[in-house]
C-alpha cells in the first residue's frame, strides 16, 4: 500500500507540481536565486553583527544546513543511485536549482508572518503563514490546513526523519568499527538529550560550531578525490546526464525511475518546498524577511549542487557497484567508495562525520517537531517534555529498523507535507513578490541593509511585536551618512 501511494504522490503528483512551480517562481522573480546569488554571502556576513539573543542569519543557516547535510547527502544520494541510477543525480540538480527560488519565497514568508513568544524567541513556518496569511482566502479552512501541515511536520521530521538519521549513523559506525547499532544508538540518544533539553538557542549554538567544520572537511576530502580523478570526471558527468534521459541502458530504472528518485531524494536532501526550513528561518533575527530568504536559498545550493554532487561523484568514480544494492549496502556505500579512493581510514572518517551530521540533523528535525507541538499547544512545557522523551525513543528505535521501511513511510508523509506547503506558497506568492520588490527597491535606493517597515504592509496580518527591531547604523543610505 505504501509503495502504491508513494508512486501516486511522489512519482507522479509531486513531480508534476514541484518542478513547474519552481520554474514559475524563478521566471516571475526574474531568477531571484541567480541575480542575488552574490548578495547572499554579504547578507550572511551581516548576521555576525547582530547583538540580540535570537539566532542570527548564520546560525539559522547552520541549523538548516545541519538538517540538509548529513544522511540525506551521504546515505540519501547512495539510495538515489541504487534505485534510480546515475540519472537521478541530474534530477536532483534540477530540483535544487529551481528549489532555490521556492526556498527563497517560503522562507521569506516565514519571516513575514513569524510570531514572538513570551520568552522572546520567534516562531514561524508554514503553519503560521497559512493561518495568518490565508485567513482571508480560506476562511475557517486556514487554521485547519495549518493543523494538517503541523501534524505532517511532526510525523515526518519529529519521528520518521529522526529514525532515518539514526539508522544511517548506527549502520555506518557498525561497518567501520563493528560496534552494535543499539550501543551507538544509545550514545547518540545521550548526546541528543543534552542539547535538545537546552532549547533552540543551544541547538543553534551547537550547530553553528559542528556543521561548518564537518561540512568543510567532507568537502575537502571530496575535492581531493575529484582532483585525483580529473580525467574521469567528464565521463562521470556525461553518464549522469545521458542516464537522466534514458539514453544509457547500462543504468537501472530508466528515465521514470531516475526522475522519481531524483525528485524524491532531492527533496529529501535539500527540503526546498517541503516547508521545513521556514520553521528555522523564522527563528532568526533579521532586518528584512528577504534576507533570510536569500540565506536559505544559499543553503539549498550548498546542499544539492555542492555536497550531493561531491557524494555522487565519489561513488560513481569508485570501484563500488551501486545499482540495485541492498539496504545495508546503501547505508554504507559512500564510506566504502571513499575507502576505495583514499584508504580504509576513510571509513572511520565517514562514520565519525555521519555521527556528527546525524547528531545535528536530529537536532534540526527535533526543532521542527517542537515547532509543530508548540503550534498545537502554545507555550506548554509539559507537552514539550513529553515530545523530547518521544524523540529520544525514536533515536533508539532508528538503531533497530531497516532502511526500506523508514524511507517508504517518510517518503509518503514528505510528499503530503510538500503538497500542502506548495499550495500555501503558491497562494501567497504575490505577497512574497511584494516583499522581494520592497527589498530590491531599498537596495536600488542605496540602502545598505534594507529594513522591513510593517506599515507598508498594513493590509496583511503581521505581528507588529515580532517586527519591532533595533535598526543598525549601517541601515542608513549613503546619502544619509554624508
Amino acid at each position: 500500500m505504501l509503495d502504491f501511494l508513494n508512486d501516486i504522490i511522489g512519482g507522479k503528483l509531486l513531480i508534476a507540481i514541484l518542478i513547474p512551480l519552481g520554474l514559475v517562481f524563478t521566471i516571475w522573480s526574474r531568477g531571484v536565486q541567480f541575480r542575488l546569488f552574490g548578495s547572499m554571502f554579504s547578507v550572511l556576513g551581516q548576521g555576525f553583527q547582530h547583538e540580540t539573543d535570537q539566532p542570527s542569519s548564520f546560525q539559522a543557516l547552520a541549523l538548516s544546513v545541519a538538517g540538509r547535510v548529513g544522511g540525506g547527502n551521504i546515505a540519501g544520494v547512495a539510495a538515489a543511485l541504487a534505485l534510480g541510477g546515475a540519472g537521478s543525480i541530474f534530477w536532483m540538480w534540477v530540483v535544487g536549482l529551481v528549489g532555490m527560488a521556492t526556498s527563497y519565497f517560503e522562507c521569506t514568508l516565514a519571516q513575514v508572518y513569524k510570531q514572538k513568544e513570551p520568552n522572546g524567541d520567534f516562531r514561524g513556518g508554514p503553519a503560521y503563514y497559512i493561518k495568518h496569511g490565508l485567513g482571508k482566502k480560506l476562511g475557517k479552512g486556514a487554521p485547519v490546513l495549518g493543523f494538517v501541515y503541523s501534524l505532517l511536520l511532526l510525523i515526518t521530521f519529529g519521528f520518521a526523519f529522526i529514525c532515518f538519521q539514526s539508522f544511517a549513523t548506527t549502520s555506518s559506525i557498525d561497518s567501520a568499527f563493528g560496534a552494535p547499532r543499539m550501543w551507538s544508538g544509545i550514545a547518540l540518544a545521550i548526546l541528543v538529550s543534552f542539547v535538545i533539553f537546552g532549547g533552540v538557542r543551544r541547538i543553534a549554538s551547537v550547530a553553528e560550531i559542528i556543521v561548518p567544520i564537518m561540512a568543510i572537511f567532507y568537502a575537502l576530502l571530496g575535492v581531493y578525490v575529484l582532483v585525483t580523478h580529473l580525467p574521469q570526471i567528464p565521463e562521470a558527468l556525461s553518464t549522469i546526464v545521458t542516464s537522466a534521459f534514458g539514453l544509457n541502458e547500462a543504468f537501472a530504472g530508466g528515465i521514470g525511475g531516475a526522475i522519481m528518485m531524483g525528485v524524491n531524494r532531492g527533496l529529501f536532501s535539500n527540503e526546498a518546498g517541503l516547508g521545513s526550513a521556514p520553521n528555522v528561518a523564522a527563528a532568526a533575527y533579521v532586518e528584512h524577511p528577504a534576507q533570510q530568504g536569500m540565506v536559505q536559498s544559499l543553503s539549498v545550493f550548498i546542499d544539492t549542487i555542492i555536497m550531493c554532487t561531491v557524494t555522487a561523484l565519489i561513488i560513481i568514480l569508485s570501484a563500488q557497484s551501486y545499482i540495485g544494492v541492498d539496504d545495508a549496502t546503501q547505508g554504507v556505500l559512500t564510506q566504502l567508495a571513499l575507502a576505495d579512493h583514499v584508504g580504509n581510514w576513510a571509513e572511520y572518517f565517514i562514520a565519525f562525520a555521519l555521527f556528527l551530521f546525524a547528531f545535528s540533523s536530529i537536532m534540526y528535525s527535533y526543532y521542527l517537531g517542537e515547532n509543530a507541538v508548540d503550534y498545537y499547544i502554545p507555550d506548554n512545557k509539559f507537552s514539550i517534555l513529553i515530545y523530547r522523551l518521544i524523540v529520544i525513543g525514536f533515536v533508539l528505535f532508528g538503531a533497530t529498523v531497516e532502511l526500506s521501511d523508514v524511507l517508504s513511510f517518510s517518503d509518503l508523509t514528505m510528499g503530503l507535507l510538500a503538497l500542502v506547503n506548495l499550495l500555501a506558497v503558491a497562494l501567497l506568492f504575490p505577497i512574497g513578490l511584494r516583499v522581494m520588490r520592497d527589498f530590491d527597491d531599498q537596495r536600488k535606493a542605496g540602502v545598505k541593509v534594507p529594513v522591513f517597515d510593517v506599515d507598508r504592509f498594513s493590509d496583511l496580518e503581521i505581528s507588529r511585536e515580532a517586527w519591532t527591531l533595533n535598526e543598525r547604523p549601517d541601515s542608513q543610505t549613503e546619502t544619509q551618512k554624508t
